[in-house]
């Protein structure tokens, strides 16, 4: 197994051995206030300040979720890490604590390691917390799987059931980009290839794609006369995942193709021969945040408005239906 970036005389997990990699991966960290107990005992203890917390698991495998031929330690890191924060955010819990099972091949360079772990604590520090504990075991390829833990203070989970004919759909964060990323990194796509378009944000839309960038605080610091009715992480594609806002709540959503423009993504489409619309319905692993809020509200910063709910079942864009794929299949 390659690992780019790494030369072939890096010191290995198979020298290091496991307590020296747990050692290593550990070695200056500090806990959150939501760990009482971190790496050392048998298990770790995570604080459950109004008697119930919030939790979430999701793994990644070694190109399935990730390449190493694209991604750095550190952006896998990072990644793995956002998407189970974002499924606690989508909760409107705080993030508390994680836990990490880390599996990979003996030959894999302990440095590598080393940059996915301070990936993994970087994420975890952004959404608030910090990493509990885990286990290290040799596998084949690499896989990452994480727990989350995510304090509810005291608030009741904002479930996907309470959307209501009336409510208005809005968005906080970027939808498409990941989808634009991959389209440009699976194209083997470079900016000097394109003589006469403006190439100065593939760049970025490379960069979420490798990276999610979860607004967190969109959720955290909404003020109590904001009312959310329902709640999702946009991880599989807006269309799926509001969809399953719209089967949980019994009605339907209508979204407004207008108001999802943008005209980054609309400029990377034409250069590629691609139809930015569809990175941002059905592109997935955006982890932004879709929710339904009351028709009185006014939205706050940060949130976009990108359709409606109204009576009936399931969801279309601009009145119509869209047929195929909605979004992510984990078996396709």
């Amino acid at each position: 197994m390659k690992f780019p970036g790494y030369g072939s005389a890096a010191v290995t997990v198979r020298e290091v051995g496991e307590f020296g990699v747990i050692a290593r991966i550990n070695a200056g960290r500090k806990q959150g206030p939501g760990v009482l107990l971190g790496p050392g005992d048998d298990a770790a203890v995570v604080a459950a300040p109004d008697e119930r917390f919030v939790v979430t698991t999701d793994m990644l495998v070694q190109d399935r979720h990730f390449r190493l031929d694209w991604s750095s330690g550190h952006d896998i890191g990072r990644k793995a890490i956002a998407q189970n924060a974002a499924d606690v955010v989508a909760m409107g819990a705080t993030p508390s604590a994680f836990v990490v099972s880390f599996g990979c091949p003996p030959e894999t360079p302990i440095d590598f390691v080393t940059d996915l772990a301070d990936g993994m604590w970087a994420e975890a520090e952004r959404a608030g917390a910090s990493i509990a504990g885990g286990d290290v075991v040799s596998a084949p390829l690499l896989v990452i799987s994480v727990t989350a833990f995510g304090d509810p203070a005291g608030r009741e989970p904002i479930l996907k059931s309470g959307a209501r004919p009336g409510d208005i759909v809005a968005v906080a964060g970027l939808l498409g980009w990941s989808g634009a990323g991959f389209a440009l990194l699976h194209g083997g796509v470079e900016p000097e290839h394109f003589r006469c378009v403006d190439t100065s944000r593939f760049a970025d839309v490379i960069a979420v794609h490798k990276v999610p960038q979860p607004p967190y605080e969109k959720v955290l610091t909404l003020p109590d006369t904001v009312r959310i009715t329902a709640l999702t992480d946009v991880s599989d594609g807006l269309l799926a995942d509001v969809g399953h806002i719209a089967e949980s709540s019994g009605v339907a959503v209508d979204l407004d193709s207008v108001a999802l423009r943008d005209p980054v993504l609309e400029v990377i489409a034409d250069a590629v021969g691609a139809n930015a619309l569809d990175w941002i319905l059905t592109g997935g692993e955006d982890h932004a945040f879709a929710a339904t809020f009351t028709d009185a509200v006014d939205l706050p910063a940060g949130w976009v408005r990108i359709g409606r709910v109204t009576e009936g079942s399931g969801v279309t864009v601009d009145g119509i239906a869209r047929n195929g794929l909605t979004g992510w299949e984990s078996f396709a």
